[in-house]
């Protein structure tokens, strides 16, 4: 008794009323949980040298934290969790555009905490690993943790093709399991099935650069490794592949928005055109065979009485 008194009492001094508020406080814990998940399933294949992970686990451990996170901020916020997700919701009218830069300001700045804390849980796994040196490139690199490069053989326009695709790809999924007019999915299994739509991308279309598709899991993670001591080389590497993972998804954001719209949503039937449902053999059954009728104790009466003239 007295305890729940207590946590009523922190409630009602601690509860934030202001939906605005609300909402950025819940993308906040879920795009951290997103991110911390995320990274240190890739710290643990990196410091271990593959010993104890490996890049399917880490991808599935991504898929999982995206499932995690969505359910954590889900009834709140929507669970946007990425600044290409928010332009959708822009494009559609689902978001106001003035809330857009609050929405990626925020998923930034819960990715670059998160980084933070990623590197603080793994902090003695990566000075073991890389002999004490933060580098960004070479066999002891360690940049690749936080942030995504790309593969030697990538050339610019390549790697910025591949993740255009892969968020419009994302995009085209997200927008097709949250279409109440399609097909849909059981309520509360959507997050489910969205992770299991990042694995298949992650899985089929990571080798090039290793599948970000979300400008704040990397800008953000790669800030910090910047100002942790790995230095300018997490910008310029790759020929300054840096600002591909965040120009390259907000682009395919709007090229998968655009492809569902025109070749599936803007089709749907209005609810006047809508054709009566499929009638199963059971339901002509049900509809031609009549039901045995309740009578009253009148009419019982009433057919005795005939009965007996006859």
């Amino acid at each position: 008794m007295g305890t729940a008194s207590f946590l009523q009492r922190v409630q009602a001094l601690l509860r934030i009323r202001n939906q605005l508020a609300r909402e950025c406080l819940a993308e906040l814990l879920a795009v951290f949980v997103l991110i911390l998940i995320t990274l240190s399933g890739s710290a643990q294949m990196v410091t271990s040298s593959g010993a104890k992970g490996n890049i399917l686990t880490a991808y599935l451990a991504g898929a999982l934290a995206v499932m995690v996170a969505v359910y954590t901020a889900g009834g709140v916020s929507g669970a946007h969790l990425n600044p290409a997700f928010s332009l959708s919701m822009c494009l559609l009218d689902q978001l106001p555009w003035w809330k857009f830069p609050i929405f990626v300001a925020v998923q930034t700045l819960g990715a670059f905490v998160s980084a933070g804390a990623v590197y603080i849980l793994y902090y003695d796994a990566i000075q073991h690993y890389s002999n004490g040196t933060l580098a960004a490139s070479g066999p002891y690199e360690t940049a690749s943790i936080f942030a995504t490069y790309p593969a030697e053989y990538l050339s610019l326009p390549n790697g910025f093709l591949d993740q255009v695709m892969g968020t419009a790809l994302l995009i085209v999924g997200i927008l097709a399991i949250l279409d109440t007019r399609n097909k849909g999915v059981p309520k509360g299994l959507e997050p489910v099935v969205v992770a299991l739509l990042v694995f298949s991308i992650e899985v089929s279309m990571g080798s090039n650069c290793g599948c970000p598709m979300n400008p704040a899991r990397d800008f953000g993670p790669r800030l910090f490794t910047y100002l942790a001591g790995w230095g300018a080389e997490v910008f310029s590497r790759g020929n300054g592949w840096w600002w591909v993972p965040v120009v390259a998804p907000l682009l395919g954001a709007a090229v998968g928005t655009a492809l569902y719209q025109l070749l599936v949503a803007f089709h749907h039937p209005t609810e006047e055109e809508n054709p009566p449902p499929e009638q199963t053999p059971l339901d002509l059954i049900a509809t031609t065979v009549p039901t045995a009728t309740k009578m009253s104790p009148e009419e019982q009466d009433a057919e005795g009485k005939l009965e007996q003239k006859m």
